[in-house]
């Protein structure tokens, strides 16, 4: 049987996925029986529509839960208790700047099961995220994906800036951060 991999979490991360699962152990368990008991009241269940609905959402929250579970008993909390600044690390909030679109985009390094590219949350393991990771002001940062290298120029714990120049053209930067 093939072992669990470590999920790393920050402790926040953690935390919201134990509310999260408390939630729909507790909460959502329940508000599904509800539906199923409502359903099975109105008879036939083979054309029952409602009862087919509560059914996938049941299977959808036991998935959830499972889940959940899985990545919370592989979970390794990071605890950073190194304040320095001089280095990128998990947590550390990173602003890389586009040069060609002269915008600046904020992005926090997490876990690769804390990863969303839509809240601006990249992963360690993430191309860009492994190319920060480790890097000190000044440091070439050498980027093989679509926006390239630059230096790194000044790093702390909540803003670390990085100068990206972008090699080729791409719509939005972010399209290159997807995991």
């Amino acid at each position: 049987m093939k072992m669990a991999e470590k999920q790393f979490l920050t402790k926040k991360g953690y935390e919201e996925r134990v509310a999260l699962l408390e939630n729909l152990k507790v909460v959502r368990r329940k508000e599904v029986a509800q539906k199923l008991k409502e359903a099975r009241e109105q008879g036939d269940l083979s054309e029952n529509a409602e009862y087919d609905a509560a059914k996938d959402e049941q299977r959808d929250i036991e998935t959830q839960i499972t889940e959940l579970e899985a990545i919370l008993s592989n979970a390794e909390i990071i605890q950073d208790n190194d304040k320095s600044t001089d280095r990128v690390k998990m947590e550390s909030v990173v602003k890389l700047h586009d040069i060609e679109y002269d915008e600046d985009i904020e992005y926090v390094i997490v876990g690769s099961s804390e990863a969303d590219s839509l809240n601006n949350k990249i992963s360690n393991e993430s191309p860009l995220g492994a190319a920060l990771i480790g890097k000190k002001v000044g440091e070439e940062l050498e980027f093989g994906g679509l926006l390239g290298s630059g230096p790194v120029m000044n790093i702390n714990q909540t803003d670390c800036s990085v100068m990206i120049h972008r090699k080729g053209r791409i719509p939005a930067p972010i399209q290159a951060l997807k995991n």
